[in-house]
């Protein structure tokens, strides 16, 4: 692949869910093109978490008018949880049984921001991700909730912090001959695809630029 994007994201970030038109978009744009693409979860801590469904829905009015959504997003899905380990587990551990895509995040988002289902708890996200994608629920739900699992979560987590960006959705984009750009926040896919473009015009013209020359002479 010429270029890498990462996706983080948590699953009850209501501006990840906003997002997702646009990764979709980007992935059908690209998808014959050398672009890869995956996401990694980044939780939302104690700190980031609306602190009622008042606030929740506050938040929500502004988010929702922003991107001109006809719809409100449902804040049924809050229980004063910290962390929202649940859904994002599941959705983490979904990928072992080989389901990579985005059918099981996308329907856990669905199922907290617009229908207000309890993911916090771990029976009704391994419910609603099992459906999703076809897999046996206890066997996701073991999975999801084994110390495996957790550590990924925790270390993608990590890894977004390390960016030094506080902003979900993040994209990371990076290209085979070391350019790397951070979006923090931006739900659009216009500014996303300008960068990919470039990044696939360099790696080309350097992998031009290796057909006529070679590798550098030594020092």
């Amino acid at each position: 692949m010429n270029v890498k994007v990462i996706y983080y994201l948590d699953v009850i970030s209501s501006w990840c869910y906003w997002a997702e038109p646009a990764w979709a978009e980007l992935k059908q744009r690209y998808a014959k093109s050398p672009v890869e693409f995956c996401w990694a979860i980044a939780l939302i801590d104690e700190s980031g978490m609306p602190k009622s469904r008042q606030q929740a829905d506050w938040f929500y009015r502004r988010s929702g008018t922003i991107v001109r959504s006809p719809f409100m997003l449902n804040s049924g899905w809050l229980t004063g949880l910290k962390e929202y380990l649940a859904p994002n587990c599941v959705a983490e551990a979904a990928k072992d049984f080989g389901v990579t895509d985005d059918r099981v995040r996308l329907r856990l988002m669905e199922a907290a921001m617009r229908e207000g289902q309890k993911v916090g708890d771990w029976d009704v996200s391994a419910a609603v991700a099992a459906k999703a994608a076809g897999l046996d629920s206890a066997a996701l739900l073991k999975k999801a909730r084994s110390p495996e699992i957790e550590k990924r979560v925790r270390a993608a987590t990590a890894e977004f912090h390390a960016l030094q960006v506080t902003q979900r959705p993040a994209f990371v984009l990076e290209d085979n001959i070391g350019d790397r750009a951070v979006f923090s926040g931006l739900v659009k896919a216009a500014p996303i695809a300008s960068t990919i473009d470039v990044m696939l015009d360099d790696a080309a013209a350097y992998a031009s630029h290796a057909a006529h020359f070679g590798s550098p002479p030594p020092g």
